[in-house]
C-alpha cells in the first residue's frame, strides 16, 4: 500500500475521511514535510506532534520501572536509581531519534521490559554474571543485530512470513497490550487456583482505570481528535482531584495519593558517570556466556521483528506480498540503539508496543517518535512532571489500543487450518507467556509443521524453514 493511498484512511480512527492534502509548503517547514513524508501520508504536523506526545505518555513509565528492575542487579553504584533514570531517558531519546530521523517510522525505542528483567534476575542475580559483563553481552547482541539487518537477513525473514501470520502478530500484540493494561489497572490479578482472576474493583487503581476506560472510549466514539491524549489527561486529573491512592512512593512501598511536586517541576539532570562505558565486552566473549549472548540476541530479534511487523501493519505500511520500505535501515537502527544503550549502562533497547497508541492517534511518520525522543530528553529536566501520570491512567489507553489492533484478524483465512491454527497460536501465546517472541515462535513453527505434514511444504520459503529450525533449537538448547 503506498503512502498516498493511506491518505484517505489515516484518520479512520476519528471516523472521518481525510480531505485531499495540499502539497508541502516551501521553506523549512516544507523541507521537513517532504523529508518525513507528512503530507504524503495524509497526516499533518499537529497530528504527528500529538501522536508523539501520546506515545511518550503511554511509555513514560519506563523512566521509573527500568531503574527499579536494573537497580536490583546493579548494587555497587551510588544513587543508582537516579543514574539509571538518566540512562533510561538518554537511551530512549537516542533510540527514538534514530528511528524517527533516520528510519522515519513512528516506532518508539526504549529499554525493553522483559529483557531488563532477564538481565537482572536471570543473568546477574540467577547466574552470578557481573553486571558489567552482562552489559557486554547486550552490546555484542546489538552488533549481531546490525550485521543481520545490513546484509538483509532480517528483511528476508519478515518477507517470508505469510500475510495471515503478520495480521495475527498484530492482533497478538493487541492482546499483549490489553493484558498490560488490565494488569496495570488492577483489573486482572494473579490467582494461584485459576492463574488469573478479576481484581478488586473497589480499589482506587481499578476505579480510576475504569473511569479512564469509559471516558476515553466515549471520546473515541465521539470522534474527538486526540481522544487518547485527552483521555490520559482526564484520567490523571481525575486521580489527582479525587486523591486516589494510585501513585507509588508511599511508606513501605504502599500506593499513595498524588504527593504534589515536592521538589518543583524542574530538576537538574545527573550525569550517570558510574554506568557510562562500564560494560565488559571482553568478559562477555567467554564461552560460558554464549547462551546469554544468544538469548539476548534471539529474544530481541524476534520480539523487535514481531513488534515492528505488527506496528507497520497497523500503520498501513504492509500489505500481502509487500516489503516494509527502508527495512534494512529500520532494523539497523534497532540494533544501534541496543549498542548505544549498553554503552550508557542499560539493558537491551527495542521497539515498544506502546507505539501503537501514537499510531492509533494518527502518527504515520518518523516525526511522531522524533517528538517522543525530544520529550524523553526533556524528561531529564522535567521528570517530576511525568510522575503525575499514574499507571492507572495509561492502562485504559493500552486496553483500547489493543482492542483496535484486533481489526486485522478479519483478513485471516480461518477456514484454512494451516493458516488459522498458527494465527490463533501466535495471538494467544503472546499474552499467555507474556512474550511477543514466544507468540511469533509458536506461529512460525506450527505453520511450517502443518504445511509439511499436509504435503504443502513447497509453499513455504526456505528461509522460514531455517527460522523455524532455529526457533526449535533455541527452546531445546537454551533453557530460558
Amino acid at each position: 500500500m503506498s503512502t498516498d493511498s493511506r491518505a484517505g484512511t489515516d484518520a479512520g480512527h476519528e471516523g472521518t475521511t481525510a480531505a485531499p492534502t495540499p502539497p508541502p509548503a516551501g521553506g523549512l517547514k516544507g523541507r521537513i514535510d517532504r523529508y518525513f513524508g507528512i503530507t504524503g501520508s495524509g497526516s499533518s504536523f499537529a497530528r504527528e506532534g500529538r501522536a508523539g506526545v501520546v506515545t511518550f505518555l503511554t511509555m513514560s513509565y519506563i523512566l521509573f520501572v527500568n531503574p527499579i528492575v536494573l537497580g536490583a542487579a546493579i548494587t555497587d553504584v551510588p544513587d543508582v536509581g537516579v543514574q539509571l533514570l538518566m540512562v533510561t531517558a538518554i537511551a530512549s531519546c537516542v533510540g527514538c531519534l534514530l528511528m524517527g530521523l533516520i528510519a522515519r517510522y513512528p516506532f518508539a525505542l526504549a529499554p525493553s521490559m522483559g529483557l531488563n528483567a532477564f538481565f537482572s534476575y536471570t543473568v546477574v542475580l540467577g547466574m552470578g554474571v557481573e553486571w558489567r559483563t552482562a552489559l557486554g553481552a547486550v552490546f555484542i547482541s546489538g552488533i549481531l543485530f546490525v550485521v543481520l539487518s545490513v546484509i538483509g537477513l532480517r528483511k528476508a525473514i519478515v518477507m517470508s512470513i505469510p500475510h495471515g501470520l503478520k495480521l495475527a502478530i498484530m492482533a497478538g500484540i493487541g492482546c499483549f497490550l490489553a493484558l498490560l493494561g488490565f494488569r496495570s489497572g488492577g483489573l486482572v490479578v494473579t490467582d494461584e487456583a485459576t492463574l488469573v482472576t478479576l481484581g478488586d474493583l473497589t480499589s482506587p487503581v481499578a476505579w480510576v482505570a475504569m473511569f479512564g476506560l469509559l471516558a476515553t472510549a466515549v471520546l473515541l466514539q465521539l470522534k474527538v481528535k486526540g481522544a487518547l491524549l485527552w483521555g490520559l489527561g482526564a484520567t490523571s486529573l481525575f486521580a489527582v482531584i479525587t486523591r486516589a491512592k494510585v501513585y507509588g512512593g508511599g511508606p513501605d512501598g504502599a500506593l499513595q495519593a498524588f504527593p504534589g511536586f515536592t521538589d518543583g517541576l524542574v530538576a537538574l539532570p545527573v550525569w550517570p558517570g558510574d554506568l557510562v562505558g562500564e560494560l565488559d565486552i571482553a568478559g562477555a566473549f567467554g564461552i560460558g556466556l554464549f547462551s546469554v549472548v544468544f538469548t539476548f540476541f534471539f529474544v530481541d530479534f524476534f520480539d523487535a521483528t514481531g513488534t515492528m511487523t505488527g506496528l507497520a501493519q497497523k500503520a498501513g505500511y504492509l500489505e500481502e506480498g509487500q516489503d516494509m520500505p527502508r527495512g534494512r535501515r529500520t532494523f539497523s537502527m534497532d540494533g544501534i540503539a541496543t549498542m548505544f544503550g549498553a554503552l550508557m549502562g542499560t539493558s537491551t533497547t527495542g521497539a515498544y508496543v506502546e507505539s501503537a497508541s501514537g499510531i492509533q492517534d494518527g502518527g504515520r511518520t518518523g516525526a511522531t517518535v522524533t517528538v517522543t525522543g525530544m520529550l524523553f530528553l526533556g524528561a531529564l529536566f522535567f521528570w517530576p512532571l511525568a510522575s503525575v501520570i499514574p499507571g492507572a491512567a495509561t492502562a485504559p489507553v493500552l486496553i483500547l489500543v489493543g482492542a483496535m489492533m484486533m481489526d486485522g484478524i478479519r483478513g485471516i483465512d480461518w477456514h484454512e487450518i494451516c493458516e488459522g491454527v498458527p494465527s490463533f497460536l501466535a495471538i494467544l501465546v503472546m499474552p499467555l507467556t507474556f512474550s511477543i517472541a514466544n507468540g511469533v515462535s509458536a506461529g512460525i513453527i506450527s505453520y511450517c509443521a502443518i504445511k509439511v505434514f499436509t504435503g504443502r511444504g513447497r509453499e513455504i520459503s526456505p528461509i522460514l524453514y531455517i527460522v523455524a529450525a532455529l526457533l526449535v533449537a533455541r527452546y531445546i538448547i537454551v533453557d530460558v
